[in-house]
């Protein structure tokens, strides 16, 4: 079964909680907002450290190198029958100056032409209840368990 791993970054803003998601690339997204954001995440291997995988991602989707105390979140399973495993991390990114690695793809599906799009368009960060909005709503359980977590 396939598998991510990913990062969720949290800070606190004025008293408030903030979670900082990315929006995923391409044309299939490009007007897509609610339930479309996500943690920065990518699929690993079996024989790949998972955390180390979640980092690695995190770099590759943001452009950002991220360390700190993390900690592990409980697992989450898609409806397509993929896990992600998690792991949270206070700390404090630049959404305006994330630049994404790329990937190609058929588009429009089934016409033979390839682009190149990113892998996440832009990133941003959304207090407790704009994320649980526009994250996919498999990846709530997170954003929940950081506030049970952090009592914020």
């Amino acid at each position: 079964m396939k598998q991510s791993a990913g990062i969720l970054v949290y800070r606190e803003s004025g008293g408030q909680l903030e979670f900082f998601l990315v929006h995923p690339g391409g044309p299939f997204w490009k007007n897509k907002d609610v339930g479309a954001w996500s943690i920065p995440k990518g699929e690993f291997t079996d024989d790949e450290n998972p955390l180390d995988a979640a980092v690695r991602e995190f770099a590759e989707e943001t452009g950002h190198e991220i360390a700190g105390e993390f900690f592990a979140l409980n697992p989450v399973k898609l409806k397509s029958g993929k896990t992600i495993l998690a792991w949270a991390v206070e700390g404090d990114i630049d959404a305006n100056a994330v630049a994404s690695n790329t990937f190609e793809m058929e588009w429009p599906p089934k016409s033979g032409k390839i682009i190149t799009v990113p892998e996440v368009d832009k990133a941003d960060w959304f207090n407790a209840d704009d994320a649980v909005q526009r994250v996919n709503p498999a990846q709530t359980a997170f954003l929940l368990e950081i506030q049970q977590k952090t009592r914020r």
